[in-house]
């Protein structure tokens, strides 16, 4: 009876440890394809982050580079040579007016490539900039009106504000697709992933050179009646010191925009 029981556990534990690596493989066929999947998907991580980053350089150059700013709009041609160079190309590569990326290895990020060693973006051609919600190519095509510009553009006049609008670049990048052949590379052998970001903003600035052109611009009828007010503020000042004698208080600075302007104390100067 002995013997039987001794026999029957062995067998009993031969079971469990046969089960227990056939269910060891059947997971590692399910995740095996996921770790290998990780690198993989990292690059496109950082592909598309480096096309969100794209697409703001696109955007703020805009506003240096206007159209109303010396120098006029930088050429599409140019601005897209730069993207391609400084944000698509080797992590290192220097910032050099009229540089282009060359279809070589020391001009690529040797991070962003296949298992094979190709690289996955296979032409700097295939990174592409584009304007507006349409995807134009000019500068011109990227303007789009604010939802409240009737509003913005009855004041624009009297302010001295440009009214262009909203300003949006987009940048493309097409990815080559993945070695054929393997299982579990499927579907990225076949997708043709193509990532694209956009940035908008308004590059037209309002600055005035000092305090008194700012009040100039503000004081028009169609903007701010301080005229108006102005000569009201004589009699609403006797009206105020009247009702308010006992706690001492002064009329409003009605019309009074220089009362509003920012000054420096005078023991904050110092004289060159």
């Amino acid at each position: 009876m002995a013997t039987v029981r001794a026999t029957t556990a062995i067998s009993v534990r031969g079971l469990q440890g046969g089960q227990a690596l056939t269910e060891f493989l059947v997971v590692a066929l399910a995740l095996i394809p996921l770790f290998l999947l990780i690198p993989v998907i990292a690059k496109y991580q950082d592909v598309a982050h480096a096309t969100q980053m794209a697409a703001r350089y696109a955007a703020f150059d805009a506003t240096v580079r206007n159209g109303n700013a010396a120098g006029g709009w930088k050429s599409e041609s140019e601005l897209a040579n730069e993207i391609r160079r400084r944000f698509f190309g080797a992590s290192d590569a220097p910032i050099k007016t009229g540089d282009v990326a060359g279809e070589f290895d020391a001009h690529r990020n040797l991070f962003w490539v296949k298992p094979d060693g190709q690289p996955l973006l296979e032409n700097f051609s295939n990174v592409t900039v584009s304007f507006g919600p349409g995807g134009g190519s000019t500068h011109s095509a990227a303007f789009e009106p604010a939802n409240d510009m009737t509003t913005f553009l009855l004041l624009a006049g009297g302010l001295g504000l440009n009214s262009r609008g909203i300003y949006t670049a987009n940048v493309s990048v097409t990815l080559a697709d993945l070695p054929a052949g393997l299982a579990f590379y499927r579907p990225f052998d076949e997708i043709g992933i193509s990532m694209t970001r956009s940035a908008s903003l308004l590059p037209d600035p309002w600055t005035a050179k000092n305090a008194v052109e700012v009040e100039e611009r503000i004081n028009s009828p169609g903007i701010f009646p301080s005229g108006g007010l102005a000569s009201a503020a004589d009699g609403v000042s006797v009206l105020v010191s009247i009702i308010d004698w006992p706690a001492g208080l002064s009329g409003p600075k009605l019309g009074q925009l220089e009362f509003w302007r920012d000054a420096v104390p005078k023991d904050r100067l110092k004289k060159n």
